[in-house]
């Protein structure tokens, strides 16, 4: 009888197995870009191409939301800060940690760990990682889960048993190079893969990986000739602008990484992404526009070829980073649907493109207290700025808002469809910024900048904000004691969700911003919000564990004000509000 027993035991395991095959076996017969079309399931890190971040799911709503109660939790097993957000594809739930990136696979039925991967990685990274060891996310494609590692590998990991499928280098941390950001996969064939390392000369790229192989396709350079930067005669904008606005051979270690955040249009076929800042933070170091720092791109995912580039901030003199998200969106403008890009930059103005040939639509403040420039020229694309606020080598320049860190960094907006408007969370800091001589060395930093951050005006040092993408204008405003260094979420419900780096997990209403309910988090939250259905269920999660550029100090131990790139001194008090930690936290009604 034992024996009998014993062996209907392991039929019921080889069955309760083969059935976990077939459910992922069946998920990669179907195009990512429908699976996304579902919304029990969350398949992409910002949840589709478009990346919207709204769930059409409504159970729970503004008039029960006071009644959410944990559901379950989970320790990540790290402590630096965790800016992602889970997958759920099927019956399973992805997340990957901060350093060192253990990536869990966890049973939505009974929460129990289906598969635990750590990679083996450079330990060299920690010392070059700019601004906290933190990781975005995972991917999905094809039966994969995509890991992007803090060393600069992408791993690729069959997703019912967690082993390697194949491994591709995309950077060397020897030369400063590391990757933070999360992947895309597009068209089920390519991973897009960006890089981080601007504040070690690192000369930007991003690239696309074969799904299947792991073999790199293309990669496109954000400074540098055209046969580097991908630009051809189908390019929208100048020529040869790659090294024509550097000087002499500077572009080489110009900066312009990719790690934030990628979008794609299926229908026009396009990936959107910005490039960040360029090498040095000294301006005066480098004159000339510095293209293609700051920029968003409009790429041919299938050749990495340029469609049109828009830059945003040149001559950089503020480190302000271009890389937020891109979320597409149609908007009705001047009686006409227009194919559009809205992107809440760095510098603090919000941007309105039409996404198919990167004309200017809108540029406005989203933030009052910006003063470094005084407008964008709605003819020529620039910026007019300030000469008070313009930064050069050897003056400090003092009051300058928003602070590098930006009046948003990359923690991604949701765009709320009931209302129209977008959920932004926001930064309220300023700063002071001395620019100085620094030399090139591959592996070592290359800032040339000592810069202090403070509170803007009004005491607060951050906001959650709803914007109206039509009137070009704050609906309302949420302010916030620190950077609100997490991301949104809303719902059909009419609730947006986003957390605070002192530790409270808020829901409120998408049309006015009114409270509705929060709940107080193991540590501060810079992750993510998203929502899945199970067993017929809402559940809504979110990634605690504090860290970031805004939170560097307390996460590497840092006291000095200039410190950190500058952030130590906007955050001094945070430690006594929240501690390090990392834990997954669901809710449910």
């Amino acid at each position: 009888m034992r024996r009998i027993a014993l062996l209907a035991l392991f039929a019921l395991a080889l069955a309760v197995a083969a059935a976990g095959y077939r459910t992922v076996a069946a998920q990669q017969r179907v195009a990512l870009a429908d699976m996304a079309q579902d919304s029990a399931q969350w398949v992409m890190p910002s949840q589709n191409y478009a990346a919207l971040r709204h769930s059409a799911l409504d159970e729970i709503k503004t008039s029960n939301v006071a009644n959410l109660k944990v559901a379950w939790t989970m320790s990540t097993g790290a402590t630096r800060g965790h800016e992602g957000q889970p997958l759920v594809i099927g019956d399973t739930l992805y997340y990957q940690s901060a350093w060192p990136n253990h990536v869990y696979a966890i049973d939505l039925s009974d929460y129990h760990i289906k598969w635990q991967y750590t990679p083996k990685q450079d330990n060299f990274a920690v010392s070059v990682a700019c601004c906290d060891l933190v990781n975005r996310g995972v991917g999905y494609g094809d039966g994969k889960i995509i890991v992007d590692t803090l060393d600069g590998q992408v791993i690729a990991l069959d997703a019912t048993t967690g082993k390697p499928v194949w491994t591709a280098r995309n950077g060397d941390p020897a030369m400063g190079q590391t990757l933070t950001s999360a992947p895309l996969i597009v068209k089920d064939k390519h991973v897009i893969v960006g890089v981080s390392g601007g504040e070690f000369g690192v000369r930007g790229y991003l690239t696309s990986y074969d799904l299947k192989t792991g073999k790199r396709i293309w990669r496109a350079y954000s400074a540098g000739p055209d046969r580097d930067t991908l630009i051809g005669a189908d390019f929208t904008g100048p020529k040869n602008a790659g090294t024509s606005t550097w000087n002499g051979e500077q572009w080489k270690v110009g900066g312009g990484t990719t790690w934030g955040w990628y979008s794609y249009d299926p229908k026009l076929n396009l990936i959107y992404y910005g490039t960040g800042n360029p090498g040095t933070w000294n301006p005066s170091q480098r004159p000339g526009d510095n293209k293609w720092s700051m920029t968003i791109f409009a790429r041919d995912p299938d050749t990495g070829m340029a469609k049109w580039g828009y830059q945003m901030t040149p001559h950089d003199a503020w480190d302000y980073d271009g890389v937020n998200e891109m979320i597409l969106v149609d908007l009705n403008m001047n009686g006409q649907t227009i194919p559009s890009l809205v992107h809440f930059d760095r510098n603090g103005f919000a941007y309105e493109l039409d996404r198919r040939n990167g004309k200017l639509l809108l540029a406005k403040k989203y933030d009052p207290s910006v003063n470094w420039a005084t407008h964008i020229d709605m003819t020529t694309g620039r910026p007019v700025t300030d000469p008070k606020y313009m930064t050069k080598a050897g003056v400090n320049v003092s009051g300058i808002c928003p602070a590098a860190m930006g009046s948003k960094d990359q923690q991604p907006a949701s765009y709320d469809e009931t209302t129209g408007y977008f959920i932004v969370p926001t930064n309220h800091n300023c700063m002071d910024y001395k620019a100085f001589a620094v030399k090139y060395k591959s592996g070592f930093p290359f800032v040339g900048a000592i810069v202090k951050m403070y509170a803007g005006p009004g005491g607060n040092r951050g906001a959650v904000i709803a914007w109206d993408p039509i009137k070009g204008e704050v609906v309302w405003t949420n302010r916030e004691r620190f950077p609100a260094w997490g991301g949104t979420l809303s719902t059909k419900g009419g609730i947006a969700f986003y957390g605070t780096m002192d530790g409270w997990f808020k829901a409120v209403e998408s049309k006015t911003g009114k409270e509705l309910w929060k709940f107080h988090t193991p540590s501060g939250i810079i992750g993510n919000p998203m929502t899945y259905m199970h067993g017929g269920k809402q559940y809504v999660a979110i990634l605690s564990g504090v860290g970031g550029w805004a939170a560097l100090g307390l996460a590497a131990g840092l006291t000095e004000p200039t410190a950190g790139l500058g952030a130590v001194n906007a955050a001094q008090d945070l430690a006594q509000y929240t501690q390090l930690g990392g834990d997954l936290v669901v809710f449910s009604l």
